[in-house]
């Protein structure tokens, strides 16, 4: 099961990036996230109150909702989506596989859980990895003004996804599931950042034709509902350091259907990138000597 939920995570996160590209137009990029949110909170509530698996939450559960969804569903997106502007989504893609390393951090500091070495090793092989899968697009961006402020924007979405990811992790541990926690933490995510378009003067426009319905759908359902409930899942069954190593195989099968899509053409140093990923994600998910602490494929799914 866990194997499952990370390959499915993989392969919508890793194409999701088509219809975010066929999202720009009319609509501002702020408001298009106010609709994928808000459509996807809606569903899962529908799904959950049709279900009757709706989890109740007391106002701790709500107020750690809250900050997830400003953290997953609202700060980190406006983050990376402003910083694309000044900077190559090569180097956006490097910053954010750094999650695996953040995460291990939270989690030693909030967790007080070991830093497992092959962790921080394959971590750092899948950076060394994109760095060469990206290298071109890197060596020919010049430094600036700009280039920092994008930078910093990308880490800061990074640390919002990561602080998302601890979140998602204490909730589960107080017996809540992901489909309950993302439905509210969609809704309070796309409730500020619509309250926000409103102060900003933002409008509220809409294309109503099958290019940007068809690719708001595609976000809302497979990018939104089925994505972070099955990244999350992965968060509390396999802990949050390992789980996030999704994020440096994302870019992996974007350049694969850009490859068939686009004309990309893989390099000698790509390829050379590809198999140091590859090795971090054999190091990443290396069972633990004999005796060792047991890790997250060996538990139950309960979500």
């Amino acid at each position: 099961m866990n194997l499952f939920l990370y390959l499915l995570t993989v392969l919508i996160w890793g194409t999701t990036w088509i219809a975010l590209k066929l999202q720009l137009g009319v609509v501002a990029i702020a408001v298009s996230i106010v609709y994928r949110f808000g459509l996807a909170a809606l569903m899962l509530f529908v799904i959950l109150l049709l279900s009757r698996r709706l989890q109740p939450m007391n106002r701790r559960g709500h107020l750690i909702c809250l900050a997830q969804g400003l953290c997953l569903f609202c700060v980190n997106f406006m983050c990376f989506l402003t910083a694309s502007q000044w900077i190559p989504s090569g180097l956006i893609a490097v910053v954010f596989s750094t999650a695996t390393l953040w995460n291990a951090l939270n989690t030693r500091i909030f967790f007080g859980q070991k830093i497992a070495a092959n962790v921080l090793g394959g971590g750092a092989l899948g950076l060394a990895g994109l760095g060469l899968l990206f290298w071109p697009e890197l060596a020919g961006h010049a430094a600036s003004h700009e280039t920092i402020i994008g930078l910093a924007l990308a880490l800061l979405g990074t640390l919002c996804f990561s602080a998302g990811n601890m979140l998602a992790s204490l909730q589960q541990k107080a017996g809540l599931r992901p489909l309950t926690t993302n439905a509210w933490g969609m809704l309070y995510g796309a409730f500020m950042l619509g309250l926000f378009c409103l102060v900003r003067g933002i409008p509220f426009a809409m294309e109503w034709n099958t290019r940007y319905v068809g690719s708001l759908l595609y976000l809302v359902i497979p990018g939104s509902v089925i994505g972070f409930t099955a990244y999350l899942t992965l968060v509390g069954r396999m802990g949050p350091e390992r789980a996030a190593y999704c994020t440096v195989l994302f870019p992996l099968v974007a350049l694969n259907i850009s490859a068939f899509a686009e004309g990309y053409q893989w390099t000698a140093p790509a390829l050379a990138g590809l198999v140091l990923v590859m090795l971090g994600n054999v190091l990443v998910f290396r069972k633990p000597a004999a005796g060792g602490r047991r890790w997250a494929f060996s538990r139950r799914f309960s979500g």
